[in-house]
């Protein structure tokens, strides 16, 4: 079997070859954006590394075998077998004067402060994968389309891989997006889809990026990769920072436990809010994605005083229960130093009320 797989495998390279100039594959910085990257202190011996150096796969694991435990062999509970609940928010129909938060499922958000909106990782195909063939959004969590989004003021994009920059989504944002703010050298991708270059904010880790009224933005680290192809480590992944005159929240985007959450919230720190990356983790990644336990962990060392969990319960892109990510946190978070929110998929996020209730809606899904 594993054999066959193999041959799948090679397969899949090949095909990847004949299609490498789809433009979903994205494009490489060239030219005066790689002079940037190049002289970014964070880029060293040809593409991006994080702050302490650790092995992607954990050692003694094989990626080969590790793809095919994770996408060809059979896992109890992966999907659910029925439509997770969800509520359909008119975003449109906002109060300029409400700050607001509405979860899509996996990263994806909407978010209202100040007035501003903000569009985080949207992803909004149905898919996460490249291949007609790949991942597939959950029943019932591919409510939302780019036509129920308003004008968005600011598109924060995290990294470039398929699950956070799903090209089909922007595409169709195109006219709606004000700017875009994401890290250094995913410009290029925006730019090759047909994006004007005056609507694009590429940063570095510790950037801060001042839109006057109160509201900012800073890029920060994370320990994690990028990449959509085969050449990886060009484009940079950052966490983000998103303040305004009432308020502080921290997008974690993807990435394992390390350090770096403790300085984060010693420098930035306490925030009001925090979405924490929860969900497709598996102990032979570990140092890329974050496990339930660091995830709690973490959000105390941010210094967060309420958490909503993300990167969960609309693809399976690991080898847990669909429901498990948000099981645990739910476990590791009792009697911790911040207040755990659990919407349901498009389902109001009052920002500025610490009471507001939220079901545990994920226990009555079989």
């Amino acid at each position: 079997m594993l054999i066959t797989f193999s041959a799948l495998v090679v397969l899949l390279i090949m095909l990847s070859f004949i299609t490498a100039q789809h433009p979903l594959l994205g494009k490489n910085p060239t030219e005066q954006r790689m002079e940037f990257v190049q002289n970014s202190p964070n880029f060293q011996n040809g593409k991006f590394r994080n702050l302490i150096e650790k092995p992607g796969m954990t050692e003694g694991s094989n990626i080969v075998v590790e793809v095919y435990k994770t996408f060809f062999k059979s896992i109890p509970n992966r999907e659910p077998s029925e439509a997770l609940p969800s509520v359909k928010t008119n975003l449109k129909a906002f109060d300029p004067e409400q700050d607001a938060l509405v979860w899509f499922g996996h990263s994806s958000a909407f978010m209202q402060l100040d007035g501003k909106t903000f569009l985080i990782d949207p992803v909004m195909s149905g898919k996460a994968s490249p291949f007609p063939w790949g991942t597939r959004a959950y029943k019932g969590t591919d409510i939302y389309t780019v036509d129920d989004l308003p004008e968005i003021d600011y598109l924060l994009i995290s990294h470039d891989h398929y699950d956070h920059l799903d090209y089909e989504t922007i595409l169709k944002l195109k006219d709606k997006v004000k700017l875009v703010v994401t890290g250094l050298g995913v410009g290029e991708h925006f730019e090759h889809w047909g994006y004007p270059k005056n609507k694009l904010i590429e940063a570095d880790w510790g950037d801060k990026m001042d839109f006057g009224n109160g509201i900012s933005i800073i890029t920060e680290t994370a320990h994690h990769d990028s990449g959509r192809a085969f050449a990886g480590g060009q484009h940079l992944w950052v966490s983000f920072i998103i303040q305004s005159s009432k308020r502080k929240i921290f997008y974690t985007g993807d990435g394992g436990y390390d350090k770096h959450f403790a300085e984060i919230g010693k420098k930035y720190g306490p925030f009001d809010w925090a979405l924490m990356e929860n969900g497709q983790y598996d102990p032979a990644w570990r140092s890329v994605h974050c496990h339930p336990d660091e995830v709690a962990q973490a959000t105390e060392e941010l210094q967060a005083r309420n958490m909503i969990p993300v990167h969960h319960s609309k693809f399976s892109l690991a080898k847990h229960a669909w429901y498990e990510p948000i099981t645990r946190i739910s476990e590791y978070s009792k009697s911790r130093n911040y207040r755990l929110a659990t919407p349901m998929i498009g389902e109001l996020v009052q920002l500025d009320n610490d009471q507001q209730p939220f079901k545990a809606w994920w226990k009555d899904v079989r």
